[in-house]
């Protein structure tokens, strides 16, 4: 199980927006939001998902890039954002070989699908802050910028 402090796994995931993400090359460029959320289409990630792109804004004026991550396919993430009405941040699919960045994550259920979880990794490529959060809840927003915030200043 990865804790604070670790090095985040390295990874190269297809994203909706038809390009494939590497996490280290954002290394000594920004802060990332890495955000495993369990299915498109579903309530709670309907909300969660959608939520980031409306303040990307504020992302941006913490120089932190947001991932989302689900093991959903490529064809279900551009539906999923289509219907949305666009998500401008990398959608990426962990779908084949299925769920294997969310297992070395710790975040893959024996339901096949990711737990909701936020890891926060800085610049260097280090976890900062980890939260598995209930499934059944989205994500306080705010206390994401809290945590964000507090961290860019020390």
């Amino acid at each position: 199980m990865l804790k604070v402090g670790d090095k985040a796994p390295d990874f190269t995931l297809p994203s909706h927006l038809r390009t494939s993400i590497t996490l280290s090359q954002f290394r000594g460029k920004k802060t990332i939001v890495l955000a495993f959320y369990p299915l498109n289409w579903t309530p709670v990630c309907s909300g969660q998902i959608p939520g980031y792109h409306e303040v990307l804004d504020r992302f941006e004026a913490l120089n932190t890039q947001v991932l989302a991550v689900s093991v959903d396919s490529i064809p279900s993430h551009k539906s999923w954002a289509y219907s949305m009405g666009g998500i401008d941040y990398p959608l990426l699919s962990d779908f084949w070989p299925h769920g294997e960045i969310a297992t070395r994550y710790g975040v893959m259920t024996d339901a096949g699908h990711t737990e909701r979880a936020i890891f926060v990794i800085d610049t260097e490529g280090i976890i900062r802050y980890i939260d598995h959060h209930d499934i059944a809840h989205e994500p306080d927003i705010e206390e994401l910028f809290r945590i964000l915030t507090d961290f860019h200043k020390g």
